[in-house]
């Protein structure tokens, strides 16, 4: 246990300049965007002084050091500015609208385990048989489907435009409607976890057939130990090493996946925000959300690689 918590530390410590220097890249990439918040929210007709006045107000006139070591100060305090349009605070902006996308992805992810190990369970179990063919068909199709092309094809047979039950768009907070907000989620949560489940469950069935394949699972089944016993507290332990991690290395895909599926079904999360930060120059909120995201996805990595450690305490050794 003091081991792992030597290691947790180690981890956690990395994780400054990790952040430090994503936080930095960020800066200087959209502070030397081409494009003008100031003709945006002035308009075409603005005159030069007036462009001005807009620049020095937001402190976009000063050195691109000066307003770093000023954007870091304020952000160490919490304050990541304000919106150059709405003349917001780009928190609170991201309050509203963070939740909505962590939401969307859990869904997506225990949507993504879920299929991950049904298709790779099946495949390992029965292998080389019937079953084991029909899932590696259906994880090959899952694969080869982008999130937002399905999500079209779901709107389209599931939703109340092609007269199903779910809606094609609008956000119900859960403390408004559980079932709502089920209902809400339920298309886009599909169209999020199938690409990601497929890909895991090819990676599931490997490792599975690779831990049934060794001699201490022959050995508890020779001494009487029934199948179900021994995959459930043997095998799918040891197995699932490796998948962990394959799932830690696609939480950036399912969170960009879920800001492009907002779009689609258009719900208030951090997908929506970024396009209007994009398409109305308002680089203050593009830069907060970009860092958050970025942020999220450092922090969801360290929790993949901790669970990691505690699954395998071969690692512990090794590092």
């Amino acid at each position: 246990m003091r081991q792992l918590a030597s290691l947790t530390l180690r981890r956690l410590l990395t994780l400054v300049p990790l952040m430090l220097g994503v936080i930095a890249f960020i800066f200087v990439v959209l502070a030397l965007a081409p494009n003008s918040a100031a003709v945006y929210v002035l308009g075409d007709s603005a005159t030069p002084s007036q462009i001005a006045a807009f620049n020095h107000a937001h402190g976009l006139d000063r050195s691109l050091p000066v307003r770093y070591v000023a954007f870091l100060g304020n952000l160490l305090h919490g304050d990541m500015g304000t919106t150059y349009t709405l003349q917001q605070p780009v928190s609170d902006v991201i309050k509203n609208a963070l939740p909505v996308t962590a939401q969307l992805t859990m869904l997506g992810i225990v949507g993504a385990i879920v299929i991950a190990l049904a298709f790779g369970l099946i495949g390992a179990l029965y292998r080389d048989r019937w079953p084991d063919h029909a899932t590696r068909l259906l994880s090959i199709a899952g694969i080869a489907m982008p999130s937002f092309w399905l999500a079209i094809l779901l709107i389209q047979e599931f939703s109340v435009i092609g007269g199903g039950l779910f809606p094609s768009g609008h956000y119900i907070s859960p403390g408004d409607s559980f079932g709502g907000w089920l209902k809400s989620m339920t298309l886009p949560a599909i169209a999020l976890a199938v690409p990601v489940g497929s890909g895991l469950a090819r990676v599931v069935r490997t490792s599975v057939v690779e831990e049934l394949d060794k001699d201490y699972v022959r050995t508890a089944i020779g001494a009487g130990l029934s199948p179900g016993v021994v995959i459930g507290r043997n095998v799918l332990r040891n197995a699932l090493i490796t998948p962990l991690t394959a799932l830690g290395l696609q939480i950036g895909y399912l969170i960009g996946g879920a800001i492009i599926l907002e779009a689609i079904f258009s719900l208030p999360g951090m997908g929506t925000q970024m396009m209007a930060a994009v398409t109305q120059d308002d680089i203050g909120l593009a830069r907060g959300l970009v860092i958050t995201i970025a942020l999220v996805f450092i922090i969801v990595n360290l929790v993949v690689d901790i669970l990691y450690l505690i699954l395998d305490p071969r690692q512990r050794v090794r590092h």
